[in-house]
């Protein structure tokens, strides 16, 4: 049976990810945030396992005071700092690290896949460059390395169980003029992608793991509100997002739109790739 670590085994992907893969016979091992910070213990745990799958990070959407921001940076980037240091001294080393990162790290000014270099320079822009530079480190020590570009991910839970309280309640509707872009992902769909690229050794590099045809708030607004049967007339002015997450509204009102060609390149067949079907199938 193949050990795969996970780090952030807890949150909504992470626990959801963990119950597929223990589906499908493979040994998950979660690592504590001690165990993080003891170089020694994580070397024992990582040890010898297939694959490590690099999901820790504090909660994106929350109001980003100076002190949270510095949260955010050292939940991720020390993280795979450790990870890193753990497989050097391992006798042996895993055969895969897939690492988490964001779509955040494009700008909002056009359509990007994984090719563009033109990457955004702002807090999260940069902050998802540094968590790469990290996790790609461990190419150096002869592993294969995923980075997987999370658009908002959609399932039972996270981001759109935070939306469906005031669309049920008729108080949906679009941030702002809705214009923004929205790149997105059905939960299933992404584990379907950690899947694909364990199974297939020779598929490593940047994945954008959203669904090939995004979307804008207002077509997400629109979906919502057919599938709950509720009007959609009421939008959400930007400065109240501001005044509530300050800095951390940016995640919301200012959307990336992203292109999962490597995925699609690489022969993966997406089950969802509409939000109309995506929250369809989940409402």
């Amino acid at each position: 049976m193949k050990k795969i670590i996970i780090t952030g085994a807890s949150g909504f992907v992470g626990s959801t990810l963990t119950q597929n893969l223990i589906k499908n016979n493979y040994e998950v091992i979660a690592v504590k945030r001690n165990e993080l910070q003891d170089i020694e213990k994580l070397t024992s745990i990582i040890d010898g396992s297939f694959a490590i799958i690099n999901l820790a990070g504090a909660n994106i959407i929350n109001r980003w005071s100076q002190s949270y921001k510095e949260l955010l940076y050292n939940s991720r980037i020390q993280t795979t700092k450790s990870l890193v240091l753990a497989i050097e001294k391992c006798t042996i080393k895993p055969q895969n690290l897939i690492s988490t990162s964001a779509v955040g790290i494009y700008k909002n000014d056009d359509r990007y896949d994984e090719e563009a270099t033109n990457l955004a320079d702002d807090f999260l822009g940069k902050l998802c460059q540094d968590w790469e530079k990290e996790a790609l480190r461990a190419k150096e020590l002869g592993i294969s390395v995923s980075i997987f570009r999370f658009g908002i991910v959609m399932g039972d839970g996270g981001a759109l169980a935070k939306m469906l309280t005031p669309f049920k309640l008729g108080l949906g509707g679009t941030i702002g003029d809705g214009s923004q872009a929205f790149s997105f992902i059905h939960i299933n769909d992404l584990i379907r992608a950690y899947n694909f690229v364990l199974e297939n050794n020779n598929e490593d590099g940047i994945f954008n793991l959203t669904a090939p045809h995004p979307t804008t708030n207002y077509g997400l607004t629109k979906a919502l509100g057919k599938s709950l049967h509720r009007p959609t007339l009421i939008p959400i002015p930007q400065f109240v997002l501001n005044l509530i997450l300050s800095e951390g509204a940016r995640v919301l009102t200012d959307g990336q739109s992203a292109l999962p060609h490597h995925l699609l390149k690489s022969g993966f067949k997406f089950k969802h790739p509409t939000i109309e079907n995506t929250i369809e199938s989940l409402i």
